[in-house]
């Protein structure tokens, strides 16, 4: 048994995925005046991704159930005692990373939300599944968040922020990761820079797709 397979985890994680499941942006009146270009547009933008994810604060925007379970595995599986998280969101990805450093014997979890109402839920969340003792969640602009009290060792950095930021949260942590860290990039097509630079061995990872929407990165020695 592991601290995702019982309670109070487990019914938590079913019914949050179940409401993520039953909600969509699509139905957001604030997204009705975007065409599909401007959004895409939005989305990879450095400048202007605050009032795209703003109009979404009220959406999860969780990982799927296949990728909550792939972050436990690759936290359990590499011992991770120490991780990093782009983009908290509701804490549905938090939820499973912590449950990997519960079960791992403890750790610690640094994750960064911009938006103040999802970082309140996530907090709530956390605390449901008796987690939050584990996670340190910071509030604004990460490149700002994660620069200060960074941890000297990463073992696992989750990206599932902005997208147009994923080469830049890598600039700020890259020298932390140890050797063998793992990166897990979700919708990472949308930042084709991250993709360049992961897929090339000469930069020093080691990469493939996962599912279809995520990247899988090794940090090599």
């Amino acid at each position: 048994m592991t601290t995702l397979s019982t309670e109070p985890l487990a019914s938590l994680l079913d019914r949050l995925f179940k409401e993520a499941d039953a909600t969509s942006p699509e139905t957001n009146p604030a997204m009705a005046d975007l065409s599909a270009k401007e959004r895409e547009r939005l989305m990879r933008s450095k400048t202007e991704y605050l009032d795209f994810y703003g109009r979404l604060k009220d959406f999860p925007l969780a990982v799927s159930r296949e990728t909550g379970i792939l972050l436990y595995m690759l936290a359990r599986g590499c011992r991770a005692r120490t991780i990093v998280e782009f983009g908290t969101s509701f804490g549905i990805s938090t939820l499973h990373l912590a449950s990997a450093l519960r079960d791992n014997g403890g750790g610690r979890l640094i994750t960064s939300e911009f938006e103040p109402s999802k970082v309140t839920r996530a907090r709530d969340n956390l605390a449901a599944g008796g987690l939050l003792d584990l996670v340190d969640i910071r509030e604004g602009d990460a490149l700002q968040t994660l620069r200060v009290d960074r941890p000297e060792t990463i073992d696992l950095l989750l990206l599932d922020g902005a997208k147009a930021l994923y080469p830049d949260i890598l600039d700020l942590l890259e020298n932390s990761l140890r050797p063998g860290a793992y990166i897990v990039a979700d919708d990472a097509g949308r930042s084709p820079g991250f993709l360049a630079r992961v897929r090339s061995p000469a930069n020093g990872y080691l990469s493939v797709p996962f599912g279809g929407d995520v990247e899988l990165s090794m940090r090599l020695g």
